[in-house]
């Protein structure tokens, strides 16, 4: 149970710093969130993205996020400075719920590892 409460607060005070940075304080969803990671990896910050571009980060930022759990595992980089991951272990079914859970999970991981939370 208090894993769950301090999953919760680092939750919240991930969204909260991140949307005063990134969306002038609107709170950012766990999608938003996820998109950012995937900008954050491939680097490139200062450029538009077309549609599938985004979908596109979205998979590089799962990736990321979902390796320490060995789901996914670095492959390389493309000529475009793209990482691009290889399927070490399909992900178990999971509700849609528990999907939530364990992205905030990762993100919170990802960002305490970035120095980014405490």
């Amino acid at each position: 149970m208090a894993r769950d409460i301090i999953l919760k607060e680092r939750w919240e005070l991930l969204v909260q710093k991140l949307s005063a940075q990134f969306a002038d304080g609107d709170p950012l969803e766990l999608d938003g969130i996820i998109y950012l990671v995937g900008v954050q990896e491939l680097g490139q910050h200062q450029r538009k993205y077309k549609k599938d571009e985004k979908v596109n980060l979205m998979h590089i930022a799962i990736c990321r996020l979902l390796e320490p759990y060995g789901f996914y595992e670095f492959d390389f980089f493309d000529a475009d400075g793209w990482p691009h991951y290889k399927v070490k272990e399909s992900l178990p079914p999971l509700k849609a719920g528990e999907q939530s859970v364990l992205m905030k999970e990762a993100l919170v991981s990802y960002f305490m590892e970035k120095k980014y939370l405490d």
